[in-house]
């Protein structure tokens, strides 16, 4: 659309109305290998919890300190991870503030006083 694609284009660096994202059919998803291997399309992931973790109830009903605990056993699992999975965590509370606005201009982090974000 007229109205959208200049702002796609400069929100995601570039993007243009002609470019295309590769196709959905990914294959067998057990041999699955770099899906961007001349890096070319992929220009960063995110991984977004939308469900709670076992034993643990659904964000409305979390105390601070269930909050707490299911932050403690992500940062210790991803911490894990090795090689191509290796990166890292940023918990929301105690970052500096210029990591922050490097992660808000890397857009990977909203920016406060957005009320549409903050509502989502």
């Amino acid at each position: 659309a007229d109205l959208f694609d200049p702002i796609i284009e400069d929100y995601h660096g570039g993007f243009k109305k002609t470019d295309k994202h590769p196709p959905k059919d990914f294959g067998d998803v057990d041999t699955l290998g770099n899906l961007d291997p001349a890096n070319e399309f992929i220009v960063s992931t995110r991984v977004r919890c939308g469900r709670s973790l076992e034993g643990y109830p659904f964000n409305p009903c979390l105390t601070e300190a269930q909050y707490k605990e299911m932050e403690e056993k992500v940062s210790s699992t991803l911490s894990g991870l090795e090689g191509e999975l290796k990166g890292t965590f940023y918990p929301l509370t105690g970052m500096s503030k210029e990591v922050q606005q490097k992660l808000i201009d890397d857009h990977f982090l909203f920016k406060e006083g957005d009320r549409f974000l903050q509502a989502a």
